[in-house]
C-alpha cells in the first residue's frame, strides 16, 4: 500500500462532495483554516480507541448520538445543553443495564455536512442542487442559496470550537454529577405514560443512596461529578477535513483534528474511493457505515486498509439495515470479520434504515421500527456469539415532533407541530430516553443469560 499522505485523496474518485466554482476563494479558506488550532487532540483520540476497544469485547458500551446535521441557524448553548443532558440521563440507564461504562460520543461540533440520495431536487416544476448541509450550502431553495460557498467551512469551524468549549465545560464543570443527572431522569419517570419505566428508575436511585452511604458521593469523589465525552461526525467534506489534519508530535502520526471519531458512510465507502484514502492514514478511531448492499468482498478491504495494525478500538462496524432486515444481513458480514480475524466494534443505528413518508407528506422514522431493529441486532448476536458494541442514534434534547411513537404517542398528524430538522427526523428527548430504557432491558437480559450460562 503506497504512503499515506493528507491530500492523496485528491488522486481518488470523489462522489457526495461540491464542484467550487471559485477555486481561488476554495484554496484561500484552506489556507486559513491550515493556520486554525486544531479541534481535538491526539490524547483525546487515543483515549477515545482504548474506549471502544473495551467495547468490542463487551467491557464498555458506545453511546453515540446527535444532529442528523447541525445547523448555523439553530445554534445555540440551549440546544448543545439539552442534547447534551439528555445523553448524559440516556448513558446513566444503560450503565445500569450493562453494568458496564458508557462511552459517550456526540454527533456535534462537526455534523454539518450530509450525503443525499440525489444531487438535484426538483420543487414546483424547478430544479435545483441539493441542500447539502450549512457547511456547503443553504437550505433556501433559490440558485444563489445553493451555490457551493468554501467561506461556509470557516463558519462551521468556529460554531464547532464553540461547541466543544462548552461541551468541555459541561464534562467537568460539576453539570455531570451522577445525583442530578438521576434527577432529570426521575421526573421522566414521574409521568403516568412512563410508569413502565419507574421500577428500573426506582433501582438506579437504591444504588446512588447505598453509594452515598458507603462514602461515595459526589462532594469526596470527583469522578462522579464529571465524564469523558467526545465528539464524532461523518467525514464527507474532505477539503476540510484535510486543512485541519496534523501531524501528532509525540507519535508522528496524523490526526484528523475535526473530531475525536469519525465516520464513512453507506453512500462514501468505494474501497478505492477518497473518502477510504482519507480515514486510512489518520490515527482516530474510525466508524464504517454497512447497509445492505455491503458485500463480503469489500467488507474485507476495507477492514484491511482502514485498520491495517488491526487494532481493538481502531475500528468500529456501524449497521444499518432496517428493521426487519437485521438477521438477512448481519450473520454474513459477522462471519465475513470472523474469517479475517478482525478486531471491530460492533454498532447498530436503527435510524437510517427506517425513514419513511407519513402520510401527511412529513419524512418520520417510527419508535417501534427504530425499536425492533436494535432487538434484532441484539438477538443476531446473541446467537452468533459475538458482542453487540453500541447504538447511534440521531436525536435532540429538544422536545420537537420528527419521529412517531413513543409513551408519548406522536402521531403522524402531531408531526407538523415541531418539525425542526433541516435534513432526517430525529428522536426528541422523551424518546431518546425511552429507548435508553429499552436497550437497558436488552442489556440487562443478555447479563443474566450469560451469567445463568455460567453457571449452568
Amino acid at each position: 500500500m503506497t504512503e499515506w499522505q493528507k491530500s492523496g485523496w485528491r488522486a481518488k474518485p470523489r462522489v457526495q462532495m461540491p464542484e467550487y466554482t471559485d477555486q481561488a476563494k476554495l484554496e484561500a479558506v484552506e489556507a486559513q483554516l491550515s493556520k486554525y488550532p486544531p479541534l481535538v487532540f491526539a490524547g483525546e483520540a487515543r483515549k477515545l480507541k482504548k474506549a471502544l476497544g473495551a467495547a468490542s469485547r463487551g467491557e464498555a458500551f458506545l453511546l453515540q448520538g446527535g444532529d442528523c446535521a447541525e445547523a448555523f441557524d439553530q445554534f445555540s448553548a440551549n440546544s448543545i445543553r439539552d442534547t447534551f443532558k439528555v445523553m448524559l440521563q440516556m448513558a446513566m440507564v444503560l450503565t445500569f443495564g450493562a453494568k458496564v461504562p458508557v462511552v459517550k460520543v456526540g454527533r456535534m461540533a462537526g455534523q454539518f455536512a450530509k450525503p443525499r440520495s440525489a444531487p438535484t431536487e426538483v420543487v414546483d416544476g424547478v430544479e435545483l442542487p441539493s441542500y447539502r448541509g450549512d457547511i456547503i450550502n443553504e437550505l433556501a431553495f433559490t440558485p444563489e442559496a445553493r451555490i457551493p460557498d468554501p467561506a461556509k467551512m470557516l463558519q462551521a469551524y468556529t460554531q464547532a470550537a464553540a461547541t466543544l468549549n462548552l461541551l468541555r465545560a459541561f464534562s467537568t464543570g460539576g453539570y455531570a454529577d451522577v445525583h442530578q443527572v438521576h434527577q432529570w431522569t426521575l421526573g421522566f419517570t414521574d409521568r403516568e405514560e412512563s410508569e413502565k419505566y419507574r421500577d428500573m428508575a426506582n433501582r438506579i436511585s437504591d444504588t446512588l443512596d447505598f453509594m452515598k452511604a458507603a462514602g461515595l458521593d459526589s462532594d469526596r469523589e470527583p469522578s462522579l461529578q464529571t465524564v469523558d465525552f467526545y465528539t464524532s461526525h461523518e467525514s464527507l467534506l474532505l477539503e476540510y477535513e484535510e486543512a485541519l489534519t496534523r501531524q501528532d508530535s509525540t507519535s508522528g502520526k496524523w490526526l484528523a483534528g475535526s473530531g475525536h471519531m469519525i465516520w464513512i458512510g453507506d453512500r462514501t465507502r468505494q474501497p478505492d474511493g477518497a473518502h477510504v484514502e482519507f480515514a486510512r492514514g489518520v490515527l482516530n478511531p474510525v466508524g464504517l457505515k454497512c447497509g445492505p448492499t455491503t458485500t463480503a468482498e469489500d467488507l474485507k478491504v476495507l477492514m484491511a486498509k482502514l485498520n491495517p495494525e488491526n487494532e481493538a478500538g481502531k475500528l468500529t462496524l456501524i449497521a444499518r439495515f432496517g428493521a426487519g432486515k437485521v438477521a438477512e444481513h448481519l450473520p454474513r458480514l459477522i462471519k465475513t470479520v470472523a474469517e479475517e480475524g478482525a478486531n471491530v466494534t460492533w454498532v447498530c443505528d436503527p435510524m437510517h434504515g427506517n425513514t419513511i413518508k407519513s402520510s401527511t407528506g412529513y419524512k418520520t422514522r417510527p419508535f417501534d421500527a427504530v425499536l425492533r431493529e436494535v432487538k434484532e441486532f441484539f438477538a443476531v448476536h446473541n446467537a452468533e456469539g459475538t458482542v453487540p458494541g453500541g447504538v447511534h442514534f440521531e436525536m435532540t434534547g429538544q422536545d420537537v415532533t420528527e419521529c412517531t411513537g413513543g409513551v408519548r404517542a406522536v402521531s403522524e398528524e402531531d408531526l407538523s407541530d415541531r418539525y425542526h430538522t433541516a435534513c432526517d427526523p430525529r428522536l426528541n428527548a422523551s424518546q431518546s430516553l425511552e429507548l435508553a430504557f429499552l436497550v437497558a432491558e436488552e442489556l440487562t437480559s443478555r447479563r443474566e443469560a450469560q451469567s445463568a450460562a455460567k453457571a449452568g
